[in-house]
């Protein structure tokens, strides 16, 4: 086990302190010790955010190049934290100077971005480099415990599956444009917050294997240009001129998951008025159902068909130590504290970390790889190419363990 372990974050903005602030914690999480973590570098193009971030999180400097952090000797693990379009330059960029990379979802902007980052993560593995993508619910406790109750027979197999994401942050038009709203159809709120969606439906009935009835809607069709940087849900100055907006605001489809006999119906928005952060996912199973939402996230609803019609119903289950990383994952963690976003951060990085260090004794589960998002990423393909096509039915390539593979629908897509 190594000595230290030097981290950086590339991307100063909201994610991005999630990433710094998870670095910082993650040593203190759990019971096994990791070697000391030393906080390097904050990353951003936009030197003023750089160097508040670095800071505020007590990072050790800011750089505004990411080439700079790549080339630096005392720097190992970096979070990739940055617009979608860019992620393929600078992950192939620290990958060959032989850091280990998390990279945030989605993986890119392109499935040819996508399976040429996985070629690279697979090079990198062979070098023991650690390349994986951020999917952060699959680390809230109330969704890991559902999928428990699914895998050890309590809920038994999935039936269907009804998923909403519903965020306000585009919701006034008085909100500037900014990268989140250039872009293909499909790289709006469905790449954004559809990309979290899909892979939390997975995570409790299996792979998605065709999609159908894609829908997209833009509701707000120009934006005004800021006159200086902008980050999302803050104000900014603007020009008096106004930008196109090229993607979706709001998305929806139908989806079939497994072998098939298992559907969902997934709803995403950045425009619903009220829902700044809403997630809510419902799965119905054989022996029963469960809820998880994400503005109650230290609790989940469960109903059991065992309880019969006298004492049937959806009750509270308040999460404590009896449920997956609650025990040892934070300072307090007795059942009713309280907790959300911000730990499931921590546990992503403290899950890297296990990998980086090779810690075989009691190591979280891994994050996803590289090849998982890109089979995220095909799976957002083909509710574009429905909703181009009126919301014609269009099927998945099943996941594959490299990125090699490109089927004739991707060809043409």
């Amino acid at each position: 086990m190594r000595d230290s372990i030097g981290v950086a974050v590339i991307g100063a903005g909201m994610a991005g302190k999630a990433h710094m602030a998870a670095w910082r914690n993650a040593p203190s999480l759990f019971g096994s010790t990791l070697p000391p973590v030393r906080l390097v570098s904050v990353g951003d193009v936009f030197e003023p955010l750089a160097a508040e971030a670095a800071a505020r999180f007590g990072y050790a400097r800011h750089d505004t190049d990411w080439q700079a952090i790549a080339a630096a000797d005392d720097i190992d693990v970096v979070s990739v934290v940055v617009a979608n379009r860019l992620h393929r330059e600078i992950v192939e960029g620290l990958l060959a100077a032989g850091k280990h990379v998390l990279c945030e979802k989605p993986l890119a902007d392109s499935l040819d971005d996508a399976r040429a980052m996985v070629t690279a993560a697979e090079a990198a593995a062979a070098r023991g480099q650690v390349a994986r993508v951020g999917f952060t619910y699959r680390r809230a406790p109330g969704l890991a415990a559902i999928e428990q109750l699914v895998g050890d027979g309590t809920l038994d197999r999935v039936l269907h599956v009804s998923g909403r994401y519903w965020t306000d942050y585009g919701a006034s038009p008085d909100v500037p444009f900014s990268w989140r709203f250039a872009g293909a159809p499909g790289t709006g709120a469905l790449a954004d917050v559809g990309s979290h969606l899909t892979y939390v439906a997975e995570f409790l009935a299996g792979d998605v294997t065709s999609v159908t009835g894609g829908t997209f809607t833009t509701t707000i069709t120009e934006r005004p240009v800021a006159a200086g940087h902008v980050l999302r849900g803050q104000q900014a100055a603007v020009t008096g001129e106004t930008a196109t907006v090229e993607n979706d605001d709001y998305a929806t489809f139908s989806a079939r998951f497994g072998d098939g006999t298992a559907v969902g119906s997934l709803e995403v928005s950045r425009v619903a008025s009220g829902h700044p952060n809403g997630l809510v996912v419902e799965v119905f199973c054989e022996r029963g159902a469960a809820r998880w939402d994400q503005e109650r996230p230290a609790e989940i609803g469960l109903a059991l068909q065992s309880d019969g019609s006298r004492l049937g119903g959806y009750r509270q289950v308040v999460l404590g130590p009896d449920h997956p990383y609650v025990a040892g994952g934070m300072a307090m963690d007795a059942p009713g504290v309280g907790w959300g976003q911000n730990q499931m951060f921590e546990y992503q990085a403290r899950a890297f970390l296990d990998e980086v260090v090779g810690n075989t004794d009691d190591p979280l589960p891994a994050n996803a790889t590289f090849a998982d998002g890109l089979h995220n990423m095909r799976v957002l393909d083909a509710v574009a190419r429905s909703a181009a096509g009126g919301g014609t039915a269009q099927t998945i390539p099943a996941r594959s363990t490299t990125g090699s593979a490109t089927t004739t629908q991707e060809q043409h897509a």
